[in-house]
């Protein structure tokens, strides 16, 4: 299995480099960032317009991960999924290099700081709008099952690949970063030169060495078949307890329905024990005398007698929710990072002497960070936590994402103080006010570090509890939820703008977001988030204690209960 995952690994690296998936992205030389100066100085739109549209379309990639988890899950198992999405990826990726070369980029040369494009066609937006939608439709595919098939590679029943699995998620997180690293430095300055065309033919030719990758290491991966429709089973849980609201339960459960022995549920291949809490749901596994009866001739149907492990299902997935939920404003944290704080470090004094410094590859500092913290967590204060609070696991997910919140809401004040310094070296009057503060970007990057330190905490913690949390059907279903929390972020982070400029744009006040960044209040934007967060932050702690984890019988029969039952705080 060693070089399963080398192969897996190297194909990763090179899928983050034409497909930055750890945010939703277009391409090797088009990070989110990126799309907002291509949005702004190529189609002609304004800051508020341009970030509305980025966080659009990157939600809209996000919510196609449950379509693409769905299919994994139900019908096509991951690795046909991920072969399929990522050949439409590569499809949209070579349009869109179509459209830019041929006339998007009109005059020649046009598109960097200085030197806008023209207007261009219906037919010529709606070409670009198809390409990138395309890639949407082929990243967010791919998404939530190449986390899971990665994760599928490990044998959690082994102790020593169990925690390698475990560790799996954080060098899963670091690989994409990595492969981001390249993108947002040397090419992101080629980009910022105008150079769009090279870096979309670049993203295509590497998207097309990843796919190749991933097919080549086909004959090492370990399969998993599809579990089968997960809303059935939802269904049938439903209407079983609905038909059975009248019948008497016994208070311990222990006349409940399971299947015996060596008989394999349907829902996956290790049976969920039977936890207290929804106790509606449980009346879909109690066995009335007529059921008893034809479990004799070894035969029951499912929209009247569920398995516990149907019943336990549903109750996973409920107690999700509200964690799920609480993760949603973080991710509206995060969304600004490749739109907002592109547009303040644009304001800002980008130059070194004569060398010119891209606004968007700031998010360098964010990179580095991940990786500076996901080594200094696995090595440093992962172990001293372990060894402090006895305990080999050290901190919980569910406490990781927890400090992830905090670490975000700093980011915020930070990202509005250095606002506050930076309107107060500004000069108002300006036409593009790009570069219009004498205050320098690289003020930025303590707003940066500190997203990339909550990111450590937050998404890898996600991907490790969704993952671990979701049933054996419902593997690319846990991804997904951590991908859709994303994609909601940055549907709220969208509304958010959009209701902010409404209330504070009022007779000669242009908003806290204008065009011209020296006539607003972007610092108070900031503030709100961190308000926001906080709140957000108060109503998590308390989903957190309310959450049991899920507890799995093992392959072998015996309970593998979690540890951890509830969070440590």
């Amino acid at each position: 299995m060693k070089d399963t995952k080398a192969n897996f690994t190297f194909c990763l690296y090179w899928n983050k480099l034409s497909s930055e998936s750890r945010d939703g992205y277009i391409g090797i030389l088009w990070s989110r960032s990126e799309l907002v100066l291509f949005l702004t100085r190529v189609l002609g739109q304004d800051n508020a317009e341009a970030a509305n549209n980025v966080s659009k379309w990157t939600g809209t990639v996000y919510l196609f991960s449950l379509l693409g988890a769905f299919l994994s899950d139900s019908y096509w198992g991951r690795y046909k999924t991920c072969a399929i999405f990522q050949a439409i990826f590569v499809i949209g990726l070579a349009s869109l290099s179509l459209s830019a070369s041929i006339f998007l980029l009109k005059p020649k040369g046009c598109g960097d700081e200085q030197s806008p494009c023209g207007s261009h066609s219906a037919f010529q937006l709606a070409f670009f709008n198809l390409s990138i939608y395309l890639i949407a439709l082929g990243n967010g595919g791919y998404q939530p099952n190449i986390a899971t098939f990665g994760a599928d590679q490990f044998d959690e029943e082994d102790p020593i690949e169990g925690y390698s699995k475990i560790a799996f998620f954080s060098y899963f997180y670091l690989a994409l970063n990595l492969g981001s690293l390249f993108s947002n430095t040397i090419l992101g300055y080629f980009e910022n030169e105008g150079m769009w065309a090279i870096g979309f033919w670049a993203s295509t030719g590497s998207a097309i060495l990843a796919l190749v990758l991933f097919l080549y290491g086909t004959p090492r991966y370990r399969h998993f078949k599809p579990k089968g429709n997960p809303l059935s089973r939802f269904s049938q849980v439903l209407v079983a307890a609905t038909r059975k609201l009248k019948v008497e339960m016994m208070p311990s459960g222990e006349d409940l329905f399971e299947l015996e022995g060596k008989k394999c549920s349907k829902n996956g291949d290790r049976k969920i024990l039977h936890t207290q809490g929804f106790k509606f749901l449980d009346r879909a596994a109690v066995i009335t005398q007529k059921e008893f009866n034809q479990m004799d001739k070894d035969t029951h149907n499912p929209w009247h007698l569920c398995t516990v492990t149907q019943v336990e299902e549903v109750k996973c997935i409920l107690r999700l929710l509200p964690i799920w939920l609480c993760t949603i404003l973080y991710s509206v944290v995060f969304t600004q990072m490749e739109s907002l704080f592109v547009e303040q470090g644009a304001a800002m004094k980008t130059t070194i002497s004569s060398f010119h410094i891209p606004p968007a590859s700031m998010s360098s500092f964010d990179i580095l960070s991940v990786a500076a913290f996901i080594f200094i967590y696995r090595r440093v204060l992962d172990p001293l936590v372990a060894l402090r609070m006895n305990n080999a696991k050290g901190l919980t997910e569910l406490q990781r994402m927890g400090i992830g919140l905090v670490i975000a809401i700093l980011a915020m004040v930070a990202a509005g103080v250095v606002e506050c310094f930076r309107l107060h070296y500004a000069t108002t009057e300006c036409t593009h006010c790009e570069g219009s503060s004498s205050l320098s970007i690289f003020w930025q990057v303590p707003q940066y570090v500190l997203i990339g330190a909550s990111e450590v905490f937050m998404y890898v913690g996600q991907l490790e509890f969704f993952n671990g949390q979701a049933p054996d059907g419902l593997k690319s279903f846990g991804s997904a939820l951590c991908m859709t929390s994303i994609s909601l972020g940055n549907y709220v982070s969208s509304l958010l703008v959009t209701i902010v400029m409404r209330f504070s744009a009022r007779d000669n006040m242009p908003g806290w977001i204008p065009g011209n960044l020296n006539k607003g209040h972007l610092d108070l934007f900031y503030f709100l988030l961190a308000a926001l967060t906080t709140a957000d932050l108060m109503v998590y702690i308390a989903c957190a204690k309310w959450y049991k984890y899920i507890k799995f019988e093992g392959k072998s029969g015996d309970n593998n209960a979690n540890e951890h039952d509830e969070l440590r705080v």
